[in-house]
């Protein structure tokens, strides 16, 4: 399997009136199929897909069929503009761009309060191959619809590879869970977890300058967590775990703890690792089929706050966009593997059945094989 950056430079190739698309079809199968290329209408785009990530939030709605078939997945989007449609502004055909999937009104009561993921237009994915909405980053075009186009799409800079460019999503969705967990530098930040997801908040929080205690049970991830700044990387089935980070915590507990990744009993980690008063963040708990058990007591008299966040900020767009083409984040790092979009079947088992050193994975859909 070749293991080559996607180009940094790639000309929009001739529409035809069909496309290979990674088609979810139910009973958490995925099969690579030919539909119709989607046509655009006025103020939309059609983007070539370079680059997709794959992202654990699709994987949750394939294996446990979260959502009725048939739809066609992939929302961490890189490529080159196609074609524009008429009355868009500030595009061109050759355009190298990123795409979000959804992006919010701006007026209503929960945008008002910034609680963008909340806001009814922000709920309507604006990016679709065909089909119901669902991103579909996971085939050779997608359809960016007018609200998308306007606000939700970033160019990317000479220079910038796709396969970077596509963690603009996930990097933005990182540094908003981080912005509200408001880690100080004298915070001790536990982060559960550091798949791909886990070592971007350890980049991130790494730039408040908490100290940043992680745990993984792969010890390649934790061998990672320490390049990129933890001060201590910790096998999460260590018996004596706890007392470790009582040991970093001077007894109390940690300041501040990251849910990253989605196990069993993994909240209630979180709760025992934390200090009285502590901040708790759930990122990964996005599945109405998980179940958190906790003591009261342990949130009202130990006085913690447990909140989560979902999805990308509006309002971190342009930061996101910033520190991974920058380079400000060493995201290319975090990549393991590339797939042709006909081994889309592949890269999905390999995210969910990860192997020592397998990490990100990107599906390039303009690849035969």
């Amino acid at each position: 399997m070749p293991t080559l950056d996607s180009d940094v430079v790639a000309a929009p190739a001739p529409v035809l009136p069909t496309m290979r698309a990674a088609v979810y079809t139910g009973d958490s199968r995925v099969s690579v199929e030919q539909v119709p290329t989607p046509a655009i209408g006025p103020g939309e785009l059609l983007i070539q897909v370079e680059s997709c990530g794959i992202c654990h939030t699709d994987l949750k709605k394939i294996e446990y069929n979260l959502l009725a078939p048939p739809r066609i997945f992939g929302h961490e989007t890189a490529g080159v503009v196609a074609s524009t449609g008429a009355g868009v502004r500030g595009f061109s055909a050759g355009d190298r761009v990123i795409v979000f999937h959804h992006i919010p009104c701006r007026e209503c009561f929960y945008c008002c309060h910034k609680l963008y993921a909340q806001c009814p237009v922000y709920k309507k994915v604006g990016v679709t191959a065909g089909y119901e909405p669902a991103g579909g980053g996971f085939s050779q075009y997608v359809r960016v619809m007018d609200w998308i186009a306007r606000r939700g799409v970033e160019k990317i800079p000479d220079g910038v590879s796709y396969d970077r460019a596509c963690f603009v999503e996930p990097v933005n969705t990182c540094l908003k869970g981080v912005v509200q967990l408001d880690p100080q530098p004298e915070d001790v930040v536990v982060i559960l977890g550091q798949g791909p997801i886990g070592l971007l908040f350890t980049m991130l929080a790494r730039r408040s300058g908490a100290t940043m205690v992680v745990t993984d049970s792969m010890p390649y991830r934790r061998e990672l967590a320490l390049r990129f700044g933890a001060a201590a990387a910790l096998d999460p089935r260590d018996p004596g775990l706890g007392e470790r980070i009582m040991e970093m915590t001077g007894g109390r507990g940690a300041d501040a703890v990251i849910v990253a990744a989605s196990a069993p009993g993994i909240v209630e980690q979180a709760v025992r690792y934390s200090r009285p008063g502590s901040r708790i963040l759930l990122f990964a708990q996005t599945s109405h089929q998980e179940r958190v058990e906790l003591s009261g007591a342990d949130i009202c008299v130990g006085e913690r706050a447990i909140f989560g966040s979902y999805s990308a900020s509006v309002d971190l767009q342009k930061q996101s966009a910033d520190l991974v083409f920058s380079g400000a984040l060493p995201v290319e790092d975090l990549i393991s593997h590339r797939f042709a979009l006909n081994e889309i079947r592949n890269g999905i088992e390999l995210a969910l059945h990860p192997e020592p050193k397998s990490l990100k994975i990107i599906v390039q859909p303009q690849r035969l094989s």
